[in-house]
């Protein structure tokens, strides 16, 4: 079949469509990856399967003589069977030898090019994992998932198709343009080539004018794919408001964009094989009546009319490919070279190049007159100094968007102060490596996100290192015994999507769990109780007052209620510091601090939760 095909369902295509030139340069980047210095065996991979190349390409010139002469054998004025049919069979066997050639050169080279996908892969998903919490706030996930998809997949299209297709094409026409020039008329050579060169350029400029369509095409399909998956993501909400015929309905519209793209992509496409099936014909025809010109004028043999009809369709047959392959070796560079950009992004929190790991000497912490804001307009602390002492715990509560959650990200280098510095231990965490900072901190976080993994896998996540016995403990001490037993598959139960088969106060009980199993140094408990009902809260408040007993402990709180025995309260308003001091002496101050904590009580008293005495 001499023409092009493509698949027309929907989420049909990985990479899309390339939306401007790609940069060939991107290749250099590769080599790395495929020629590694450090293994040998890539090398000798890649070199069996230029050979393998090699030899196939040579078959597959070789093949049509064979045929050649078995129907010479046959036009003799003396037919000698056995010459035939040893021919016959030989051309059997040339065949075979050339598929068991590329063949062995597909699976030789296979191991290369994965391999070289995982390492670039590998090295993108650990630049993710380097590159800022900025970063990833401002990047949706799936996108960055999709993109280190696409380049993997990229490069393993273009060291698999590309290579071992577009090479064997051209190798084969080179050695059929020079068997023509020798061996027959120069004609026969001119026009094949004229054949091909129309073919190509063709070829390629309707390609580049189905790009636009197929872009088109996309755009429509990831409309609908989209709208599906947030409809369906949201089912609870559109059952809610009995919003299921209008949820069908967008669908559908989006839907008939892509069905009406579609039918213009394979008219398109029509198209390009109908000029594609055209060019072909006429130069197969041009070539053909040549030949049979020879064979009338006895010139040539009726088993060179069959070796040139071989070699043409040989040489022909592959080129149906070439519109798929240009568009997406097009693409693929383009995906490559979007994922080696994250390699290039600048990596805005590092390690110091003398960092040292931190040496705690129990856990001191000074913020030193921080300065901080997320963007360089807008300050959201300013000035900011405290300390907490060893074995103390220090409460920091405020409004909302008054920086309380700030101190916490920048305890743990999420971003680094603007202004002033963060000391633990006497040591400036910006002199630290992150690596053994992060160890000796723990955090219970306001929003607890858990793996979709099992209930031992989010335990375990404190220390992957950790034995049952240590387990065991840390379940005690967050009181997440219960919770285990009541669930059918104990541990080996899967909590579901960001941890959504379990309840708020189930996932704080992990996440303290899990902090306890990292045994950490530091415990920062960030408004670790303020999404859930009183009940709740009050119980997981005795647990982390219990796992925090003689541990350098920092609490983040918006609930007054929850901090009334911290050994210092800071009240942070509008970025600064405007009181600390302990609870009864605050509110004997009657400041800000006993102004917040009146209103949060009127405020529980109107609930019917009952109020918390002041004198607590």
């Amino acid at each position: 079949m001499l023409w092009s095909t493509e698949g027309g369902s929907l989420r049909n295509t990985v990479s899309g469509t390339p939306s401007g030139p790609p940069d060939w340069s991107v290749l250099r980047r590769l080599l790395p990856y495929l020629w590694p210095k450090d293994d040998w065996r890539p090398k000798l991979r890649i070199v069996l399967a230029a050979c393998f190349l090699a030899g196939s390409i040579a078959a597959g010139a070789t093949v049509p003589f064979l045929l050649k002469h078995a129907v010479d054998s046959l036009d003799a004025e003396n037919i000698a069977i056995g010459a035939a049919i040893a021919f016959v069979v030989a051309y059997g066997l040339g065949r075979v030898l050339q598929q068991g050639l590329a063949q062995a050169r597909d699976g030789i080279f296979s191991a290369v090019g994965q391999r070289a996908a995982r390492r670039v892969a590998r090295r993108v998903f650990q630049r993710l994992h380097e590159l800022s919490y900025r970063f990833h706030t401002e990047r949706r996930t799936g996108a960055l998932h999709q993109l280190i998809d696409r380049g993997a997949k990229a490069i393993d299209f273009l060291l698999r198709m590309a290579l071992f297709n577009v090479v064997p094409v051209v190798g084969q026409a080179v050695i059929f343009l020079g068997i023509l020039v020798i061996e027959y008329q120069f004609w026969f050579a001119v026009a094949t080539f004229a054949t091909v060169i129309a073919f190509i350029a063709f070829t390629f400029l309707v390609t580049e004018w189905r790009i636009g369509i197929r872009r088109e095409m996309n755009r429509r399909d990831e409309e609908a794919y989209a709208s599906s998956v947030d409809s369906l993501l949201n089912f609870e909400t559109v059952r809610y408001f009995a919003n299921e015929p209008y949820e069908v309905e967008r669908f559908d519209n989006r839907l008939a964009g892509y069905e009406k793209a579609a039918v213009r992509s394979q008219v398109s496409l029509a198209f390009l094989n109908t000029g594609q099936g055209l060019i072909v014909a006429t130069g197969l025809v041009i070539v053909m009546v040549l030949a049979a010109r020879g064979v009338a004028d006895g010139s040539m043999t009726i088993g060179d009319f069959v070796l040139i009809n071989a070699f043409l369709i040989q040489l022909y047959m592959p080129l149906n490919m070439l519109g798929m392959v240009y568009r997406e070796v097009k693409q693929s560079l383009v995906d490559m070279q979007k994922m080696f950009g994250l390699l290039d992004r600048e990596i805005e929190v590092g390690d110091a190049p003398d960092a040292k790991p931190l040496a705690f000497r129990g856990g001191h912490i000074e913020f030193d007159n921080v300065t901080f804001g997320y963007d360089p307009r807008r300050t959201v602390l300013d000035g900011v100094s405290f300390e907490v002492p060893p074995g103390h715990t220090i409460a920091v509560v405020g409004e909302s968007g008054g920086g309380k959650s700030t101190l916490t990200r920048l305890l743990f280098r999420f971003f680094d102060v603007t202004g002033g510095r963060i000391l633990i231990d006497g040591q400036d965490i910006r002199d630290v490596t992150q690596a053994s900072l992060r160890r000796t901190l723990g955090v219970v976080p306001q929003d607890v996100v858990l793996f979709n993994d099992t209930l031992e896998h989010n335990i375990r996540y404190g220390d992957l290192e950790a034995g049952d016995a240590q387990m065991n403990a840390a379940i005690d001490a967050a009181q997440l015994r219960p919770l285990i037993d009541s669930l059918p598959d104990g541990l080996a139960s899967i909590v579901g999507e960001r941890g959504l088969k379990l309840s708020g106060g189930e996932k704080q009980r992990v996440a303290i769990a899990r902090m306890m199993l990292k045994d950490p140094g530091v415990m920062i408990f960030d408004e670790a109780t303020s999404a859930l009902d009183t009940a709740t809260e009050r119980e997981i408040q005795k647990a982390l007052t219990r796992v925090s007993q003689g541990r350098t402990t920092l609490m983040i709180a918006h609930r007054l209620s929850t901090v009334v025995n911290a050994d210092q309260i800071i009240v942070l308003d509008g970025g600064r510091i405007a009181e600390r001091g302990q609870h009864h002496e605050l509110i004997a101050r009657n400041g800000l601090y006993a102004h917040m904590w009146r209103r949060q009580q009127a405020e529980r008293a109107q609930d019917g939760e009952g109020a918390v005495s002041a004198a607590e």
